[in-house]
């Protein structure tokens, strides 16, 4: 197990809960720093030094403050983040949202399954081909 975490920034408590459960389930021992809006996790990332940037960050794309938008072309912008991989977990699938996303450099776009099972078998995916 790598040292540096997930960041997930999610305004949905239950989605949060539910994405720490599915790691658990599927037995993988990463630790998800979870935030409740894009400017709490960029207050966490910003501060950080290179060496302690995180192996993954999962966002989401509406919520307060900032929305996931936003901390995707702050982060973009940032030249000691282009490394860190960014996936978008959303619920919108419209083709406006996935497109923006990519154009403001998400790495991969996942719409938030409709079941647990579906979750599990989402986040085990994440975890072989990021992690």
């Amino acid at each position: 197990m790598s040292d540096k975490p997930i960041l997930m920034a999610d305004d949905d408590a239950d989605d949060r809960f539910l994405v720490q459960a599915a790691f658990e389930d599927n037995n993988l021992s990463h630790s998800i720093v979870f935030f409740e809006d894009g400017e709490q996790l960029l207050n966490y990332l910003i501060p950080e030094e290179d060496n302690s940037a995180p192996n993954l960050i999962l966002l989401d794309l509406n919520m307060p403050k900032r929305d996931g938008r936003e901390v995707l072309k702050i982060i973009r912008t940032n030249d000691k983040w282009n490394d860190i991989p960014i996936i978008i977990f959303s619920t919108s699938n419209a083709p406006d949202d996935i497109v923006t996303a990519y154009q403001l450099g998400a790495n991969c776009y996942i719409i938030k399954p409709s079941s647990y099972e579906e979750l599990k078998d989402v986040m085990l995916s994440v975890h072989k081909f990021w992690l």
